[in-house]
């Protein structure tokens, strides 16, 4: 049996609660879990926590990230600017699937104040048991890296 691939997990303090239950939620599956943050009633900067979960994915330490925020947008934003990271805001399954299969996401975000906790576990479990397609979607993906380092570079 292959070891499901581990995870970080990371929110703002408007996310907190959803974050506590998508990690034991997220466990519950059989992936290990690092939390990078915050704790209860901590006040962050999510461009902070973004940045910790994008690393540890760009890095690989951890193969999917799940970052939560109010909206998710911010989150999106923040991880996308992290050379090598793809990030997706999805607030229905299809997405989530779509993030992971056609656009080779690694990390989704969800907004708490969007998505109640029953929708963003069918979020996360769709998209954490998706995995790239290739195919007509790699020629995609490349262009996307492709434009990164030329934008990177500048």
């Amino acid at each position: 049996m292959t070891a499901k691939p581990s995870v970080v997990i990371g929110c703002d303090e408007a996310a907190w609660e959803l974050k506590e239950t998508l990690k034991k939620y997220i466990e519950s599956l059989g992936h290990a879990v690092e939390d990078v943050g915050p704790g209860q009633g901590v006040s962050v900067l999510y461009p902070d926590v973004a940045l910790a979960a994008a690393e540890a994915v760009r890095s690989g330490r951890h193969a999917r990230g799940v970052l939560l925020c109010g909206t998710g947008i911010g989150m999106a934003m923040t991880a996308n600017k992290v050379p090598g990271v793809r990030a997706a805001q999805a607030h229905d399954t299809y997405s989530a699937e779509r993030a992971s299969k056609s656009n080779d996401a690694q990390i989704v975000t969800i907004g708490a104040r969007v998505v109640g906790p029953e929708l963003a576990k069918a979020i996360v479990r769709s998209f954490l048991e998706s995995e790239f397609e290739g195919g007509r979607s790699l020629p995609k993906v490349e262009r996307m890296t492709q434009i990164e380092r030329m934008t990177h570079q500048a």
